[in-house]
């Protein structure tokens, strides 16, 4: 008995004839190696179909293309290789491919002060497109910090003066007396309300650049933004920790200025959109800003 063809039906002609400009697969399940990491990773795949005749490609050649990603260290070089192959397996079908990496970032960071350590997640994706030839590579990453809003500190030192004025009003003061002052609950009557944020931050790079500035790029903005949620603390930490949130007084706008600032001064970056969210805990809604530079030209 002869063996039978298996039918082929996404190589029959298409009824209506008309390309696509992209057809793939998202969502797809895959570990990634980052700076000696294993992550786990949610992989979208596609290219164009520039052949309107077709009736489809052929994705279980992508997703065979992807077990690259699970040998190699994530690079520049390494995302244009599986771009090329999805093209190369589609010679004929399509011009254009893409490929979307989403993960999560592993680091630990030490604590303020204290020997402490523990570990943050921060998630990212790796964008990157093969288009008539032009490779390009974006990274989004989304970094959580504390912000202390500017007009409340201002509010909460006015009253504490008040304060002042009206248990020492004509009275002789001592050191010790406004020492004890400063240090009970009768004196510092109000403090300034602050909130966990998050930046997010989208970075096109260089086209020369091979390394992937993930680490690099999350340093330089929670450095700029001065005050980056903790881990592991001691009392000694979680002083610190106010400590910096008093000296890095912020509006959003403050904070997105200060992350424009910094990524312009990062190596490799040549476009950027920065959005700040600051999850009002005076108001019900968030405050957001947002910024970016050489980003409609790029």
């Amino acid at each position: 008995m002869n063996a039978l063809t298996l039918p082929d039906i996404a190589a029959q002609a298409s009824r209506q004839a008309l390309p696509l400009d992209w057809v793939g697969m998202c969502g797809i399940a895959l570990p990634v190696l980052f700076d000696g990491q294993r992550l786990s990773a949610k992989i979208d795949a596609g290219v164009s179909l520039d052949d309107g005749e077709a009736r489809g490609i052929h994705m279980s050649r992508l997703y065979l293309a992807l077990e690259m990603l699970e040998r190699e260290n994530l690079s520049s070089t390494l995302l244009r290789r599986v771009l090329q192959s999805f093209l190369e397996s589609h010679e004929g079908l399509s011009h254009n491919a893409y490929l979307k990496i989403h993960t999560e970032l592993l680091l630990k960071r030490p604590a303020l002060i204290s020997p402490l350590a523990g570990w943050k997640t921060y998630p990212v994706s790796i964008e990157a497109s093969l288009k008539n030839a032009m490779f390009h590579v974006e990274l989004k990453i989304d970094i959580p910090y504390s912000s202390t809003c500017p007009c409340s500190a201002a509010l909460s030192r006015q009253l504490i003066q008040q304060q002042f004025v009206d248990d020492f009003a004509n009275k002789s003061l001592q050191h010790a007396d406004v020492l004890a002052w400063l240090g009970s609950t009768k004196g510092i009557v109000a403090t300034p309300h602050s909130q966990r944020s998050n930046a997010q931050l989208q970075l096109r790079l260089d086209d020369y650049l091979d390394d992937l500035p993930l680490i690099a790029a999350i340093n330089d903005a929670e450095a700029a933004l001065g005050t980056a949620v903790q881990t592991a603390v001691k009392r000694a930490d979680e002083q610190a920790f106010a400590l910096a949130n008093g000296q890095n007084l912020m509006f959003c706008e403050d904070a997105a200025r200060r992350l424009n600032l910094a990524l312009k001064r990062s190596p490799g970056i040549n476009a950027f959109h920065v959005r700040v969210v600051h999850a009002e805990s005076l108001h019900a809604h968030d405050a957001v800003a947002e910024s970016r530079w050489n980003w409609e030209a790029a």
